[in-house]
């Protein structure tokens, strides 16, 4: 019987990492996960039993090296990182986190011959456009998060070349489903509807090119074909964006609810805008990889999920 590979995740208690950890579980793969010890748990209390816990920090270079040189990890998923939430205003972790410590990783992991690390960018990094985003687009940072995203994407790419390693970045666009924060749209938005509240919005012409998380996971899980591209990156998306007000008119009919919303009685935020769409062509043609669930289904299922998860969200 072959040797089962070992499969490390950084950020296994975010949005994704959590998805993509309950995916490889259930795949019955040999998972290794780096905690910090004031993480939430809330998405993963349940997986805990079935995967491999190492209390470290991407800071702790010692204790890293140490965990590394342990499991020799032969797929390393990178998922860990500081700013994408409005809460998350903390300039020096920011850079701490995503930039510091993805130069961590790089190093502990430098001296593994593993099969393939997998960045997680931003589609942040590009910054506003008028176009589809495409991979060749210019950077164009609207924050501190992007900058350091974009930092982020370029040292892996950098140090995949200087080093003839495996590493390639994702570019997730707008993620929703199961397990997403309790602050971003979509979960609130579901509990809206679910309780009957009142909820404050922005203008309804804020536009996201929105992808379910289950195509998000299946991008990560593609090693066979993403390994032959070191140094290269992929937008993750669906190559079609809708506004919230769409969104909220699709969730309306999927859950047979609604509720009193007040539109433009929030501030936009300084990365809302009515544009933002992934160029997917890349992805398409090199790793044959399209996004698979529709936005009705997408909320179907999010929403099935929400009903039995509520307490997670009170």
């Amino acid at each position: 019987m072959a040797k089962k590979k070992v499969y490390l995740i950084t950020g296994a208690t975010g949005f994704i990492g959590s998805c993509l950890l309950r995916k490889l579980i259930a795949k019955n793969e040999n998972t290794h996960v780096l905690l910090r010890k004031q993480a939430s748990l809330w998405r993963i209390r349940d997986l805990l039993r079935d995967t491999n816990i190492h209390f470290s920090d991407l800071s702790d270079v010692k204790s890293l090296s140490k965990i590394v040189e342990k499991i020799k990890p032969d797929i390393i998923y990178h998922l860990a990182t500081y700013g994408a939430y409005s809460f998350q205003n903390d300039v020096d972790l920011c850079v701490k986190t995503n930039i510091t410590g993805t130069w961590n990783l790089l190093k502990t992991t430098s001296k593994i011959d593993y099969e393939l690390f997998v960045n997680t960018g931003s589609s942040s990094e590009y910054g506003f456009k008028k176009s589809p985003m495409a991979e060749r687009d210019s950077l164009e940072p609207a924050s501190y998060y992007a900058v350091t995203k974009c930092s982020q994407t370029l040292l892996c790419s950098y140090f995949a070349k200087e080093y003839r390693k495996p590493i390639v970045t994702l570019r997730p666009f707008s993620v929703y489903g199961p397990y997403e924060d309790k602050g971003r749209f979509v979960p609130t938005l579901l509990k809206a509807l679910y309780l009957h509240n009142r909820m404050n919005l922005v203008s309804p012409n804020i536009s996201r090119d929105w992808i379910y998380i289950d195509d998000i996971v299946d991008a990560y899980l593609l090693v066979n074909k993403l390994k032959n591209y070191s140094g290269e990156v992929f937008n993750i998306g669906t190559g079609v964006q809708k506004t919230i007000k769409q969104i909220v008119v699709l969730a309306f009919k999927v859950t047979n609810e609604e509720c009193n919303l007040r539109w433009n009685k929030m501030k936009n935020r300084k990365w809302d805008t009515g544009y933002w769409l992934a160029d997917i062509s890349k992805a398409n043609k090199l790793l044959r990889w399209d996004s698979r669930i529709n936005l009705y289904d997408g909320l179907s299922l999010t929403w099935e999920w929400f009903k039995r998860n509520l307490s997670h969200y009170s």
